[in-house]
């Protein structure tokens, strides 16, 4: 019976021994899958922070990139606009260009009409009909927005004036414009036919 207690005492310190020594082994086995766990945590960090900065890298040359094409796009936009510009202006040139040539050519009519008017009235003919017909063509060419140059008195303006002639004269500075040859006009803002004129050179009297 005795023997029996001993065996179970024994029994019970073995089990005892063996308890304490899972305890240790559990806390080594903690220890260790705390250690895992910290190594994979700090191995972790690592690797974001790693994954963090390609990603910042990336970012850079994504916003590089979008800076270089804002830049071309700009240029695009710059060069597109400057064609339209220059082929507006292009347009417009050749629409003046055949205004200008329309009414040059409607002036030239206009001007047989006026010799033909001052030709009757040196002869005291009845111009009442020619009348009418430059009433109207005068109109016309105010719709058109011409404008005749007034010369006469005027100093010469290369702009608006092309001297054929010279008369002396001691009373009148030089360059004044005595006397109009032809009528000239303007088109809105441009010169599309030059008067021509007759201007002076002042003589002094000795």
């Amino acid at each position: 019976m005795r023997y029996y207690n001993n065996g179970k005492i024994t029994e019970k310190r073995t089990r005892y021994k063996l308890s304490e020594k899972n305890k240790e082994n559990d806390q080594e086995f903690n220890a260790v899958i705390e250690e895992d766990v910290e190594n994979q945590s700090e191995s972790d960090n690592e690797s974001l922070q790693k994954y963090v900065e390609e990603l910042k890298l990336q970012l850079g040359k994504e916003q590089q990139k979008l800076a270089e094409y804002e830049i071309k796009i700009q240029y695009l936009l710059a060069d597109f606009e400057n064609l339209k510009k220059r082929t507006e202006l292009d347009i417009q040139n050749k629409v003046d260009a055949i205004t200008d040539n329309i009414v040059l050519k409607f002036l030239s009519i206009y001007d047989d009409f006026v010799r033909a008017k001052e030709a009757l009235s040196k002869q005291k003919a009845n111009t009442e009909g020619l009348d009418g017909i430059l009433k109207n063509m005068n109109s016309f060419l105010s719709e058109l927005k011409v404008e005749s140059i007034n010369a006469l008195g005027e100093i010469f303006d290369p702009k608006l004036h092309e001297a054929i002639s010279i008369k002396e004269s001691s009373e009148l500075d030089d360059n004044t414009i005595t006397a109009e040859l032809r009528k000239g006009y303007i088109l809105k803002d441009r010169v599309i036919r030059p008067t021509l004129v007759e201007i002076s050179k002042k003589v002094i009297k000795e």
